[in-house]
């Protein structure tokens, strides 16, 4: 597909482009909208939010740049602030500094498929999903994650060993359930 040509239509006010753009683009940013939220529901409104900034900010894109991933930004920040705003998720947005259990270095043996270990990460606490998300899948550091949201990078730090934390104790009890399923069909 030829990005600058559809770019170019969609800034003229062609509708049939501004379609085939959103279409286009649609899943692959709905995927990232769904990281970050709770339910389909959300993702979808946090999806179309996005779109209307990108629809909106299109004329800064330089070209310069991969255009889905100049997107892929302007959906990430959509997410976060809707989930600041969001009623159902500021309360449940926590970031306070807590105790952690030291998280070993070694990994569990895992053998889950993509869209498992993706409802996993969205079983978390919203604050701990969100930083999971930012860090260990968008690849931000804890420096630029504490920028973002407002917080010290240690708090991102912690929050972030508590999400693993928790993904390695779920990956190890269920995988000590597929261990025991097998043990007993034998």
């Amino acid at each position: 597909m030829d990005y600058h040509e559809l770019v170019k239509n969609c800034l003229k006010g062609n509708k049939r482009a501004q379609k085939e753009f959103y279409d286009h683009f649609a899943p692959l940013m709905f995927g990232i909208c769904y990281r970050y939220t709770k339910s389909s529901a959300d993702a979808e409104e946090v999806l179309q939010e996005g779109f209307v900034k990108v629809f909106h900010n299109l004329h800064r894109f330089r070209n310069d740049g991969e255009l889905p991933a100049w997107m892929h930004r302007i959906m990430v920040n959509t997410a976060l602030n809707y989930l600041k705003q969001n009623k159902r998720y500021r309360g449940d947005l926590s970031y306070d500094e807590i105790n952690l259990h030291p998280v070993s270095a070694e990994n569990p043996d895992i053998h889950l498929q993509a869209k498992e270990l993706a409802d996993l990460i969205r079983q978390l606490p919203t604050g701990c999903q969100t930083i999971f998300n930012l860090h260990a899948v968008e690849g931000y550091s804890h420096v630029e994650i504490g920028e973002m949201l407002g917080i010290h990078e240690g708090t991102s730090r912690s929050q972030y060993a508590r999400a693993r934390s928790i993904m390695v104790n779920w990956i190890e009890k269920r995988n000590e359930n597929v261990k025991q399923k097998r043990y007993a069909g034998k």
